[in-house]
């Protein structure tokens, strides 16, 4: 049977959009890497690999939407614990040539696994247990934002000479803080969890596909910029 894009669903909207922006994201930041330095090709070629791996998830999250009508949150996940420490790497890689140590990229990357595996539990295998499971994850965020607040992340960017990695280091501590906000939001929109009573007005699905497209595409549009802007300021100098 053929699946097709319904008037009037929003949410399946989302999911084809979601893929394509992605993947014309993965596409644009492949290209690019010819124009930047040595330097940021490899940062540039995580930014196309973490829109890519979400394209293609996003491709077979939007069939599961037409089909069922209900969240697919397997595959969701499995996006996320593909894409969220690529992310994460991304600031052992800006930071890398300013002293960062292989230290730092491996706790960032275990505590973002460590928030998603939890998620994951509370959402999939005991959603009865969300509140418990939310909290537990939380824990995993928390510690990301004081590694690039307060920890070595933090202390690395600010003694950078580089004004470039500076500015991209503070967006992207933004979308962490910020962005990434939005997935505990539709977490809590669970059944039993404390927005629960927003849950008929507002869509988890809705939240995460917005987040994610503004997240992973924002994410990897810092880190072009900034590399562009070194390679100009590398060349005319």
């Amino acid at each position: 049977m053929e699946l097709t894009l319904q008037p009037g669903d929003v949410i399946g909207f989302t999911f084809f959009t979601g893929y394509m922006s992605m993947m014309a994201a993965s596409i644009f930041f492949f290209l690019e890497r010819e124009r930047v330095d040595d330097k940021w090709k490899t940062s540039l070629l995580v930014s196309g690999l973490i829109t890519f791996i979400a394209a293609v998830h996003y491709f077979y999250m939007r069939g599961v939407w037409l089909e069922t009508q209900k969240s697919p949150t397997e595959f969701r996940y499995i996006d996320w614990i593909l894409t969220v420490p690529l992310m994460c790497a991304e600031f052992y890689l800006l930071l890398q040539a300013a002293g960062a140590k292989i230290g730092m990229l491996w706790r960032l990357i275990a505590a973002s696994l460590f928030m998603l595996i939890t998620g994951y539990i509370g959402e999939g295998i005991y959603p009865e247990q969300t509140i418990l499971w939310g909290f537990i994850s939380t824990i995993g965020w928390a510690y990301i934002i004081y590694e690039i607040f307060a920890g070595e992340a933090k202390k690395v960017a600010s003694e950078s000479n580089d004004k470039n990695v500076k500015t991209a280091f503070n967006i992207l501590r933004g979308f962490v803080f910020i962005g990434w906000a939005i997935y505990p939001i539709g977490y809590m929109l669970m059944p039993g969890n404390f927005l629960e009573f927003l849950n008929p007005h507002i869509n988890m699905n809705l939240i995460y596909n917005i987040g994610d497209a503004v997240n992973k595409i924002g994410f990897g549009l810092v880190i072009y910029v900034m590399a562009i802007q070194s390679t100009l300021e590398s060349r005319k100098g």
